[in-house]
């Protein structure tokens, strides 16, 4: 912005400069000429009286001395002979004879070129009604006399106004771009998460940007506002569920003793855990006005995903033993420090073996295997269902199957882990024929990778 107003502001003011000084210039030169004939006509008129009175030789050498333009050889006199044909010269003649005799015949004066410039004849009547020619030569350096020097005075005219034009407009569009940047830098830090900034109102400012700068502080502001009503809306939400948990738990105690028992008192548990945690986290971030919500993993959290990725499998195995499923674990021997909490881990863990369950007929088995790589590990979750006939839409946020109370939100759970350490999640065949899900995960810290060890069947 601001080098383009620079550059049409020295276009407009070099284009109007020289509309203004070419002619000027042109004007300069013609009133050199102009002055050099009149200059001419003058210094012929000194001599015309010096012929009145006398027309000697000597007499007329004396007054064509007298003169400055004489004395430097530039005026010549053509006295007509006495017998009538040609003149007599008195001076440096440098016109030609013809142009002599043809003002003298004429009578009238004018002016006509010769080597080096021009010459001025202005016929001057004498005694017995005979004509002499008075000529006065005009170099061509009289002719151009000042005009080099008048257009450099012009051309730094035209500097000073094309300089004074660039520093107009380099004013003006540090006012502009400065307004401008501003404003492009409290979008960038919005853009971040920093709901605190607004943007500075600035006097010098065009009216144009004040009102955009106006109308992001009003739209930042009502960010802000609608973050803290949907934040208290899901805090109010999961507060909610605290009652029907109240009940499950009361029902659980119920039930007496043995694993089924044990089990659901433990759901319950976690579930009235999880719960408490996303009230905490929302009212926490509501309380946080210039912040963003911390990104899952963020705050230099870790755990050990193999221990994970057991304590996980071995809950949903007494499912799989209740539902006849062949169940598969490999690879989750070792340690695998991962930049994730434990329980978003086990949240991710929970929705792929959920969806196992959810989406498959009862006796289809599944499988997790565990991968270590140089840069972090490899989880895949495989079973042997239908499959997944879109993985495209199932990997939309809200964009799975919308039956048997599905949300379609459980696999963008999933990617949100796995993007909060830097790796990805892709869906596709399992060697079991059904649907597999890869998650990598990237660690921060340098762990040996685990030895992959052999495939344990854990039971039926």
């Amino acid at each position: 912005m601001r080098w383009a107003l620079i550059k049409v502001c020295v276009a407009v003011t070099t284009m109007v400069a020289l509309a203004f000084l070419i002619p000027l210039g042109l004007m300069v030169r013609e009133t050199a000429r102009e002055r050099a004939f009149t200059a001419a006509e003058r210094q012929a008129a000194t001599v015309g009286p010096a012929l009145a009175i006398t027309t000697d030789q000597n007499a007329l050498q004396r007054a064509l001395a007298s003169t400055q333009d004489g004395s430097a050889g530039l005026i010549a006199i053509h006295l007509p002979r006495a017998a009538g044909t040609g003149f007599t010269l008195v001076g440096r003649e440098r016109a030609g004879e013809g142009a002599i005799e043809a003002a003298a015949a004429d009578g009238r004066s004018g002016t006509t070129g010769v080597d080096g410039g021009y010459a001025y004849l202005e016929p001057v009547a004498v005694s017995d009604g005979k004509v002499a020619v008075i000529e006065v030569f005009i170099p061509d350096a009289e002719l151009t006399r000042g005009v080099t020097s008048a257009w450099l005075v012009l051309s730094g005219v035209a500097v000073a106004l094309v300089a004074i034009s660039v520093a107009v407009a380099d004013r003006l569009g540090m006012r502009i771009v400065g307004s401008a940047r501003r404003l492009a830098g409290a979008a960038r830090e919005l853009g971040t998460g920093d709901l605190a900034v607004r943007v500075p109102q600035a006097d010098d400012s065009p009216p144009e940007l004040r009102e955009a700068a106006e109308a992001f502080n009003a739209m930042a502001d009502r960010v802000v506002h609608l973050l803290a009503a949907e934040r208290e809306l899901a805090a109010d939400l999961s507060h909610r569920l605290r009652t029907p948990l109240t009940v499950l738990r009361l029902n659980a105690a119920s039930l007496g003793e043995g694993d089924p028992a044990d089990q659901t008192r433990a759901a319950v548990e976690q579930l009235e855990r999880e719960v408490d945690q996303i009230i905490r986290a929302v009212r926490g971030r509501g309380g946080q006005s210039g912040g963003s919500a911390p990104a899952v993993g963020s705050g230099g959290v870790s755990c050990d995903a193999a221990e994970v990725i057991r304590e996980r499998v071995a809950f949903w195995s007494a499912l799989a033993e209740d539902e006849a499923r062949d169940w598969q674990l490999a690879g989750a021997e070792g340690t695998v420090q991962v930049p994730v909490a434990a329980s978003e881990l086990g949240a991710a863990l929970d929705v792929m073996l959920g969806n196992v369950f959810r989406h498959t007929p009862e006796g289809t088995a599944f499988a997790v295997d565990v991968h270590g790589t140089v840069d972090g590990v490899i989880v895949l979750v495989s079973d042997a269902g239908p499959g997944i006939p879109d993985p495209a839409a199932a990997m939309r946020r809200g964009g799975g199957p919308e039956r048997d109370g599905s949300t379609g939100l459980g696999l963008d759970i999933v990617r949100r882990v796995a993007e909060s350490t830097g790796g990805d999640v892709a869906l596709g065949r399992s060697v079991l024929g059904g649907a597999e899900v890869r998650v990598r995960l990237l660690r921060r810290a340098t762990v040996p990778p685990p030895r992959r060890s052999r495939r344990i069947r854990a039971g039926r």
